[in-house]
């Protein structure tokens, strides 16, 4: 079967690529998830669980500040198989930058002078950004290229 190159990413190495660029980045995505339900909920400034909250924020953003630089150079090598291949491939990159802008928040770095009820309404969004663009390039990423392509797709040298 033909596959993007995001599915093409995740299958190489294994499990070195589904670690490092699935397994970490979901794990560490849906914990900031569960506990911005319950900090949003309870709108909550202070407290331990605030404060894993915005630790986790600092350590996706990071590290997916790092998944980006990888991705950055590996890109400029990639033969686009279809537009649905482009579509998952960029999803997934640019996903990293909610996170990073989260992690600068947390960080002090972006948004100082807010009050803290509106950092709480950006941070959802920039989570809520994130979550979108993960889940198109998941999406995007399992689809067959040549459904597109009329049969024509490759799975060949990913190069990742």
């Amino acid at each position: 079967m033909d596959m993007t190159h995001y599915m093409g990413l995740i299958a190489e190495n294994q499990p070195w690529n589904l670690i490092i660029f699935m397994a970490i980045p979901v794990i560490l995505a849906e914990t900031l998830v569960a506990t911005e339900f319950f900090v949003v909920f309870r709108r909550l400034t202070t407290g331990s669980l605030r404060q894993f909250n915005k630790i986790l924020g600092i350590v996706i953003g990071l590290y997916m500040t790092g998944v980006f630089i990888k991705m950055l150079t590996i890109i400029p090598g990639i033969e686009w198989n279809t537009w649905v291949d482009f579509v998952a491939v960029w999803s997934y990159t640019l996903g990293a930058l909610p996170l990073l802008a989260i992690a600068l928040m947390e960080m002090g770095l972006l948004f100082r002078g807010r009050r803290e009820e509106d950092k709480m309404k950006i941070h959802f969004l920039l989570l809520t950004a994130f979550l979108v663009l993960g889940h198109v390039a998941m999406i995007f990423g399992m689809v067959n290229p040549s459904i597109i392509s009329g049969g024509t797709g490759s799975s060949g040298g990913h190069n990742m």
